[in-house]
């Protein structure tokens, strides 16, 4: 069964009561995925293990796995399905993939519900804070170079990719699918691709061995893990993750719009040295360089600003200049002079098209793209005193 709802539920996820605090559900969500410790913004490129992963049911078990050496793990009881309204329907191992010419291209990556904990009321879901996110070197196989040797007819609007990942979410049983508007499977800005590899090394089992979707500039939900399917569909995929989940909604009953792009977003790297518990930052007095990673999906990062006052007054940071058709992250810095006393360090990026972090968040049910400008907790010692 696929995408049938068990006892007729399938509404939109819930809102927690006022005063309501994490669940043991949510706990054990939190528990099962991870986010990128902030310190380790100041990789470029992020290591497998640190780059944040939400998988939504279970890690599938891909048959005939080998670890051995050669050019990579093995799947053989694994292929690719390209069918629906195309020419020629296709069944690809990764050797086949493999043969085909290969791209690299460095993505940032970041759940759409980042931000969602922070949230008034809570949506109840993975209660991310704000590290849902890392950056990756990525190769594999551009989807359009697929599409084009299964020769797409002119009746396909969307492509319809199943993950091998399977559950039951809001009382619906489904596999993991999502689509992608046509012009956005076939494109080049961004160009999607099929992945098998990631920082070089083949895709680790819970980034979706042994093939995943990248879609450069939009949320995770769009780049479907473990990848076992492709089906070009002559009208839009109604399916669960595309109709019921993954919209903006202010009310249960609302339609909604779809989540698809990356709003901007600044993160810094937490200076000092932290509390176990609170997390609030300890410095020590004089000058500190502040630094950070900023990105959007609607285009380069074009200004970051940065305030020592808790956003009464700002000041610009230095920002790297992002690489030509690039979708990865950039760099930013900005000096600051760390005076005895609490401080709210807080950080905004604004993007080629305008758009800007808010300084307060607006609310939706599931907690989407909740880009609120970071604050960061600062207390500054009397001296340096370390005895």
């Amino acid at each position: 069964m696929d995408e049938a709802p068990l006892n007729g539920v399938s509404a939109p996820g819930r809102v927690a009561a006022e005063g309501e605090g994490i669940s043991i559900e949510e706990l054990a969500l939190a528990a099962r995925n991870h986010g990128l410790p902030l310190e380790a913004l100041r990789y470029e490129v992020t290591p497998p293990g640190l780059h944040y992963v939400l998988v939504h049911y279970d890690i599938p078990c891909i048959p005939d796995a080998d670890a051995g050496p050669g050019p990579g793990p093995g799947a053989d009881g694994w292929r690719l399905g390209v069918g629906g309204r195309v020419r020629t329907p296709l069944s690809l191992d990764l050797a086949d993939l493999r043969a085909l010419p290969a791209v690299t291209r460095r993505v940032t990556m970041e759940c759409a519900g980042n931000g969602r904990a922070r949230l008034a009321p809570r949506p109840v879901s993975q209660p991310w804070l704000v590290e849902a996110v890392g950056t990756a070197d990525w190769t594999g196989v551009p989807l359009r170079t697929v599409l084009a040797e299964a020769g797409v007819l002119p009746e396909a609007v969307e492509a319809v990719f199943t993950g091998a990942d399977h559950g039951v979410e809001r009382g619906v049983e489904q596999d993991y699918r999502r689509s992608l508007p046509l012009p956005v499977a076939t494109g080049t800005d961004p160009e999607v691709l099929l992945a098998y590899a990631m920082n070089g090394a083949p895709l680790p089992p819970q980034h979706g061995f042994p093939l995943r979707l990248v879609v450069p500039g939009w949320y995770g939900m769009a780049h479907v893990k473990w990848l076992r399917d492709i089906t070009l569909a002559d009208g839009p995929f109604t399916g669960f993750q595309q109709a019921v989940a993954y919209r903006y909604r202010r009310t249960a009953e609302d339609p909604g719009e779809p989540v698809t792009r990356i709003a901007p977003r600044a993160l810094m790297v937490p200076p000092g040295f932290p509390d176990f518990m609170s997390r609030v930052r300890v410095v020590r007095p004089g000058p500190v360089r502040l630094e950070g990673r900023a990105w959007s999906g609607y285009g380069p990062v074009t200004r970051v600003e940065v305030s020592g006052d808790g956003g009464r007054t700002w000041a610009d940071a230095e920002v790297a200049a992002r690489e030509p058709g690039g979708w990865a992250w950039q760099a930013w810095s900005a000096p600051w002079t760390a005076v005895p006393g609490s401080h709210t360090l807080v950080v905004r990026a604004t993007d080629a098209a305008g758009r800007s972090q808010p300084l307060e968040q607006p609310w939706n049910r599931g907690g989407f793209g909740n880009n609120l400008v970071q604050r960061v907790p600062v207390v500054v010692l009397p001296g340096d005193d370390r005895a």
